[in-house]
């Protein structure tokens, strides 16, 4: 039996750890928001108190001496600071950076290991559920084709010199086919989803990515093909900015927040 509340740590108080934050002070059955961390400590202060809440804003290493759970919501270079010191404490680690774990897969071994929960969202796509069920009998393919705005890859280092391209561009291209273990490498901040599709059904080494700037386009957009001995399935979905920040959808905080309500849930909807 759970305990009567559960205490909810937060890495981050960007825009995804901010909604989080945010539903967190509102109420979610089950979940007390107990510390939370951020950069800017004293902007932190400020936000809260303005939630109404007085809690730590600590340091990433001190998450875990007030949490059962972790939700880690930081730049993926970040990733290992809490992820780590996380495991090692037992605690549940919720993870929004999928693409994180392609470059710390000793983490999963050692989640494993320790018998440490970890939860990793849905981010910006539907359907992985659909995924996990076909699972259960045998999959031969999978493909995502994710298609977003040229603005949205104008900051990335790899792309630097494609800058002026992407700027004038007038149809849509295609910047990268591969894994999705390739593309979370290549384009880390840009395909979570992508790598949290491969970790839900047939691994990141055999999903299929496309990613393609689309300058006819306003949202960031997903396609998901399933091909299984169970169904042959497709889905598309057409993402809306977070608010303030037109690089994230609002979609990938939602998730979040959804897997939390889970979390302490009597009745659970979908496989």
């Amino acid at each position: 039996m759970l305990p009567a509340s559960l205490r909810v740590s937060v890495a981050g108080f960007g825009t995804i750890g901010g909604e989080v934050i945010g539903a967190l002070a509102r109420g979610i059955d089950g979940l007390t928001l107990a510390a939370v961390s951020a950069r800017d400590k004293v902007r932190a202060k400020e936000r809260l108190a303005e939630l109404g809440l007085a809690i730590p804003v600590c340091e990433l290493s001190e998450l875990p001496s007030h949490a059962d759970i972790i939700v880690e919501c930081l730049p993926p270079a970040a990733f290992r600071s809490i992820a780590e010191p996380a495991i090692e404490a037992g605690r549940t680690l919720v993870v929004v950076s999928a693409a994180a774990l392609l470059e710390n897969e000793d983490l999963l071994a050692r989640a494993q290991e320790r018998r440490v929960p970890l939860h990793i969202t849905s981010g910006a796509i539907a359907g992985l559920d659909g995924v996990r069920a076909c699972l259960e009998g045998t999959i031969e393919t999978v493909t995502i084709k994710t298609s977003k705005p040229p603005m949205a890859f104008m900051s990335l280092p790899n792309l630097a010199g494609r800058k002026a391209e992407l700027e004038q561009l007038s149809q849509p291209i295609c910047l990268f086919q591969g894994s999705a273990r390739e593309g979370g490498t290549a384009f880390p901040t840009n395909v979570n989803v992508a790598v949290a599709l491969g970790l839900a059904g047939i691994g990141v080494d055999r999903t299929v990515l496309e990613i393609w700037a689309d300058p006819t386009i306003l949202r960031n957009t997903h396609e998901i093909r399933v091909m299984s001995d169970a169904a042959e399935w497709s889905m598309r979905i057409e993402n809306l900015p977070a608010p303030g920040n037109p690089r994230t959808s609002r979609m990938a905080a939602l998730s979040t927040i959804a897997l939390l309500r889970r979390l302490t849930a009597s009745t659970s909807v979908g496989s």
